[in-house]
């Protein structure tokens, strides 16, 4: 008896020790970006980000674990020129006065080794919640020496159909379907 009441306030202790290296970082606005990428008639390809986004990551990489939340401004669509971002902005595509924010969750991560290597979650755009998975295609934690604090980091990245979200518009002309996302983040442990 005495055996396992030791046993069970080993691993109880063990359990809190693993849920104390849980950290909470807060997403650095200055260094991190959300932009899009989609073809134009087989020719090139258009780009945009997104100016306005916050959110927050716990991670637990002990445990190899974690949490994110990221809210992004859909009336903050920059692209460089202010008519094509009028048009982004409107009802035939983002909707951003119906749907002013685009929003992905996830408390679903993969490691390989000691680093983030994807995460698993849901999209909301236009009203829609979809599953998402962005692979990381780097992942790191550093000390900042300007912060004097630790930061964690990478660039990860998906292509959703935006027709599954009901953004169809030109579809019929041949505009594709497939929108590759790019986000690349660094958040700074609180």
């Amino acid at each position: 008896m005495r055996k396992s009441i030791l046993t069970l306030a080993a691993a109880a202790l063990m359990a809190g020790a693993a849920h104390a290296e849980t950290a909470t970082y807060a997403m650095d606005p200055t260094h991190t970006f959300a932009t899009f990428e989609i073809g134009h008639f087989g020719t090139s390809t258009n780009r945009g980000r997104f100016d306005k986004k916050e959110g927050s990551v716990q991670l637990d990489r002990a445990a190899r674990t974690g949490k994110v939340e990221v809210s992004i401004d859909a009336t903050s669509i920059n692209t460089g020129t202010e008519a094509f971002n009028k048009h982004l902005q409107s009802a035939e595509l983002f909707d951003a006065a119906k749907y002013p924010t685009i929003k992905f969750v996830s408390d679903k991560f993969s490691f390989s080794g000691d680093k983030v290597s994807e995460v698993s979650g849901s999209l909301t755009l236009l009203g829609k919640t979809l599953p998402v998975t962005l692979k990381a295609s780097q992942f790191n934690c550093y000390n900042s020496p300007m912060l004097k604090r630790e930061v964690c980091g990478g660039d990860f990245e998906t292509t959703i159909d935006r027709t599954a979200f009901g953004m169809n518009y030109g579809i019929d002309w041949g505009f594709p379907k497939n929108v590759h996302l790019v986000i690349q983040v660094e958040a700074v442990k609180q």
